[in-house]
């Protein structure tokens, strides 16, 4: 998947499992436990376990039909899943509650330690929708008195209800295809048109930028949150890594510093970032038909060893009103034993897909990475996940980086860029996420800052963009407003992506035109292990050392320094704009100063 527009995996939660799983929390109450749940005494870990695993199926065949790609999963259709999860809810709970978990051996106590945080982490983000009270929409974030879920769901529902249907050219296109256009319109100033034909949705999202707009709302009660439960995105970012929290920001600072060095000319506006970079898509769209897109990412996959055909994954790609504004990749069903035999997790991918062309395809090639993990993943059902989202989200890219290869343009597409020009649009991608991931640390740093200028300050001195403060063009990824945080997983999550492409290169061999081991290579010492290892060891043990930025400096450094289109061609605005871009380096040159003073000695 495109770095630009790369949405949410299943894993966290899409709207359609929230909306699956919701009635059955509000529901287990009042409901009846089977006798032998209720048992006097302590019920085994393994029962709970057991009955989880279930749970878990159950739910994920609820959410598979509530997503629309079909009516049955395993021959049953919702009615007869939603009355098992109902079911099993009721008697999980109660198996739950006759667990003395003080008795318990430490074994014991992390699988059921696990098991809660399954639940935890499947549990709905809003109260289920009904009659009387129907979900939030998109109007409801202009309501002051919304609380933390509601704006949180209400400005998610903004991305489907505008960001799925932008007005350009007298006719609707989805948000992904926007972004991808803003690579191909050659046309300067319809480049501009296409840009601000985003405007609604920021307005929906930010309004006028003030204090009262719905997203800083949002962000001023998630603050308020996470300083009660004591969470941080950053933090779980840095366990993940196994690093000091202060180095996630050294580090994306260090990456976006790189990346800097090695942009010349003058300053480019928003609307031309994309196309700017993009020469490797224009020269190849003609080889990606949307007709070829998912053929293309399964002969990869095949030559990789991980036939998605035979691993029983799923595809639904094409729009539809009411469908859920991001590309994400959910379980049909986990992996586990049943009977003596290992059956094992099936997955499905959704996105919106209007056309083809490389920037679709990367994007969907990310999305089946998810995929081949879930179907990896052989560990308990206590600990059936993909992992840490930093992990799971940079694993994905590690098959989605090789489409910027010359290498496997040429097998795959017939015909390739530049490797130079090719990587240019790869890491000005990844380069965007690392801007977006710094302006979520920075804000959930200071929930009241004004994200205009936090994102303003960031663009124009790391990605080289005019300044335009008056414009919340930040708003383009759902991830901000229904996740704050999340984003840190894809700009910090590069630096793994790097590292686990480089040792999976020195282990076996190439593999950006396949590579039969990859995939049983792969799935032994990294994927198999679900949320039964600490992430911070996986890591060390896969590669022989701590995590490290030099791999992804390394993949920089390849890109090359690169001079930007002539100004004209682009359409920019007038050179005189570049002194706007003065005092915004200067605030964030001072936070990097900020960052390095946070370091003690030796880090």
């Amino acid at each position: 998947m495109n770095a630009a527009v790369r949405a949410v995996t299943g894993a966290q939660k899409a709207a359609q499992l929230i909306a699956a799983m919701s009635f059955a929390f509000a529901a287990h109450a009042g409901s009846r436990c089977a006798p032998a749940d209720c048992a006097p005494g302590r019920a085994s870990v393994a029962r709970v376990e057991a009955v989880y695993a279930d749970w878990l199926d159950a739910g994920s065949a609820v959410g598979t039909i509530d997503s629309g790609l079909t009516a049955r999963v395993d021959g049953r259709g919702r009615s007869v899943w939603a009355a098992r999860l109902r079911e099993l809810t009721a008697r999980l709970d109660a198996a739950l509650a006759t667990v003395d978990a003080a008795a318990l051996a430490p074994r014991d106590a992390s699988v059921l330690g696990a098991i809660r945080k399954g639940i935890r982490d499947s549990a709905p983000d809003v109260p289920a929708a009904d009659a009387g009270h129907p979900a939030p929409g998109c109007a409801d974030a202009a309501r002051p008195g919304a609380d933390l879920d509601t704006l949180q769901a209400a400005l998610y529902a903004c991305f489907e209800e505008i960001g799925n249907h932008i007005d350009f050219d007298g006719r609707p296109i989805v948000r992904t295809t926007a972004l991808q256009e803003l690579q191909q319109v050659a046309d300067g100033e319809r480049r501009k048109g296409l840009f601000l034909a985003l405007s609604p949705l920021w307005l929906a999202v930010n309004g006028a930028d003030t204090e009262d707009s719905p997203y800083r709302r949002m962000m001023r009660l998630n603050g308020v949150a996470l300083q009660k439960s004591g969470a941080s995105p950053i933090d779980d970012a840095a366990v993940t890594l196994g690093i000091a929290p202060p180095l996630v920001e050294q580090w994306l600072m260090r990456i976006l510093e790189a990346w800097r060095a090695q942009s010349q000319g003058g300053p480019l506006e928003p609307w031309d970032y994309w196309y700017a970079s993009a020469a490797a898509s224009r020269e190849l769209s003609p080889a990606i038909s949307r007709a070829s897109v998912l053929a293309t990412s399964k002969r990869f996959f095949r030559d990789l060893g991980a036939d998605l055909d035979r691993l029983g994954v799923r595809h639904d790609l094409d729009p539809r009103p009411g469908k859920a504004p991001l590309a994400y990749t959910e379980q049909i069903r986990i992996g586990r034993r049943v009977g003596n035999a290992w059956r094992p997790a099936t997955a499905r991918v959704s996105a919106n897909y209007e056309q083809g062309g490389l920037f679709v395809l990367n994007e969907l090639i990310h999305e089946d990475g998810h995929a081949v993990h879930y179907a990896a993943v052989r560990t308990r059902p206590a600990y059936f996940s993909l992992g840490d989202d930093l992990f799971f989200e940079a694993f994905a890219d590690v098959p989605a980086w090789s489409s910027s290869e010359p290498q496997w343009q040429q097998k795959y597409l017939g015909s390739h860029a530049a490797e130079q020009s090719a990587l240019r649009e790869l890491f000005s991608n990844v380069m965007l996420d690392a801007a977006w991931s710094l302006f979520e640390l920075r804000m959930l740093a200071d929930p009241a800052a004004d994200p205009n200028q936090v994102w303003t300050a960031i663009t124009s001195r790391y990605l080289n963009i005019v300044p335009h403060p008056e414009l919340s063009w930040w708003a383009l990824r759902v991830q901000l407003v229904r996740w704050p945080g999340y984003m840190i997983n894809y700009g910090l999550g590069s630096v793994v992506t790097a590292d686990i492409r480089q040792r999976i290169r020195e282990s076996i061999g190439s593999f950006d035109t396949g590579n039969p081991r990859w995939y049983p290579w792969l799935s032994a010492h990294l994927l198999r292990f679900g949320s039964s290892v600490d992430t911070a060891h996986l890591l060390q043990q896969f590669l022989g050392r701590a995590v490290s930025p030099d791999a992804i400096l390394t993949q920089l450094r390849r890109a090359g320094s690169v001079q930007v289109p002539a100004r004209q061609h682009l359409g920019q605005a007038a050179v005189e704009q570049s002194h706007r871009l003065i005092d915004v380096a200067l605030v964030d040159h001072q936070r990097g100063h900020e960052a390095d003073r946070a370091l003690s000695a030796g880090q």
